[in-house]
């Protein structure tokens, strides 16, 4: 019998989500210092986020069958691992190779962290995994909202390097909590459904929804890579009230899904989603246009507000089209996010050379355009039959 002690498991869990909320905010922060640096264009950092993307894809597809075969602690262990010698290699990494590496390691290391304490927390929270996982999600947006604010504190003091560094080392009582605390039990090993994930993408609703968050998750990723040094270069801020501004992104989100947990119980998620959408879309146009440190910070703040219902909201409707299958369409969906995320933010940094980035930002609201028009040709069809098993 495997007596691990729920509330030591969850703690873990969420200590796990705070470490990828900060690793996935951390390069996009520093991204400013990065491209003075080593004098990147915004071609090769926006490559950085999309490496960091691809490696969050790859760590995503891989954490499930280690779960299943090898259970939960080296799983996670392995992760933190790669994330902070990851932070560490952002800190001191003295080539764009090396940047490069580092890029991929946070990516990997998170998309592990992501997935499986996820999958960990909906394991021990039987008789309420909605709210258990509320509540893992709520440590993401601190540890987002707060590695950029941290930074912002502490960079003029110590620099960023030094800052990413010291991150990075507090990695190590995390190591140690995950050593010594039992997790569950491995899971017996079964067969990936390979079959029937392929049979998934036969179904059009299930495609336009993971269309939709393939603009979703870019957008997402861009905004929060690309804002602090959007805001240095056309509002001439310096580099710590660029950090300032990007945590209200983050803080904007945290704070909509928190709000989200009371409302979607009393609203129709699809009216929620709509709305969040125009704010998002708001948002984004205020930022693009802000010409003050005021309007920047509206524009981001309720950009983040917006995004926060995206996920929540198209996810709750795979859960429930494939309830029998569920875990095989959130991977479906997921990987085609996960793409997205890896493409807009590279698209981004190409525009951004070309015409600067407030033109080339305007990706993010007509990718709010493409996921309302998507959402709003799969409404009508969320509560017909699959054409594949539900």
């Amino acid at each position: 019998m495997n007596a691990y002690r729920h509330r030591l498991v969850f703690a873990a869990a969420c200590a796990g989500m705070l470490l990828f909320g900060i690793a996935l905010t951390t390069l996009g922060a520093v991204l400013p210092s990065i491209i003075q640096r080593l004098g990147l264009d915004r071609t090769g950092a926006g490559s950085l986020l999309a490496l960091m993307s691809l490696g969050i894809l790859a760590g995503s597809v891989v954490f499930g069958p280690v779960v299943d075969r090898r259970g939960y602690k080296g799983m996670l262990l392995a992760g933190a691992v790669l994330v902070a010698l990851g932070l560490e290699g952002i800190a001191f990494a003295p080539s764009i190779a090396l940047l490069a590496g580092s890029a991929i390691l946070i990516g990997f290391g998170g998309g592990v962290i992501n997935g499986g304490t996820n999958v960990l927390v909906a394991d021990i929270s039987v008789e309420g995994r909605a709210a258990g996982l509320a509540y893992l999600g709520v440590f993401f947006g601190i540890g987002a909202f707060g590695m950029p604010l941290v930074l912002g504190l502490l960079r003029e003091r110590f620099g960023d390097a030094e800052v990413v560094a010291g991150i990075g080392a507090l990695v190590l009582p995390l190591l140690a909590y995950y050593t010594a605390i039992r997790f569950p039990e491995p899971k017996q090993p079964q067969e990936f459904p390979l079959r029937n994930a392929a049979r998934l993408f036969r179904d059009p609703v299930l495609v336009l929804l993971g269309v939709a968050l393939f603009f979703e998750s870019g957008m997402e990723i861009t905004v929060g890579g690309w804002t602090a040094t959007y805001v240095s270069e056309e509002l001439a801020l310096p580099p710590e009230r660029a950090l300032y501004l990007l945590s209200l992104y983050w803080l904007g989100m945290t704070g909509g899904r928190l709000v989200l947990g009371w409302l979607l119980p009393r609203v129709s998620s699809s009216a929620v989603l709509l709305v969040s959408l125009g704010v998002a879309f708001a948002g984004a146009l205020i930022l693009i246009g802000a010409r003050t440190t005021g309007a920047a910070g509206a524009g981001t703040l309720l950009t983040g507000v917006g995004f926060a219902a995206v996920f929540p909201v198209i996810l709750g409707h795979v859960g429930d089209r494939y309830e029998r299958m569920s875990g095989t369409a959130f991977g479906a969906v997921l990987v085609m996010a996960l793409m997205g995320g890896t493409a807009l933010p590279y698209v981004t940094g190409v525009l951004g050379d070309a015409f600067g980035l407030r033109v080339s930002l305007a990706i993010v609201p007509a990718g709010l355009v493409c996921v309302a028009s998507i959402f709003l040709v799969a409404r009508p069809r969320l509560r017909t039959p699959p054409t594949v098993g539900g």
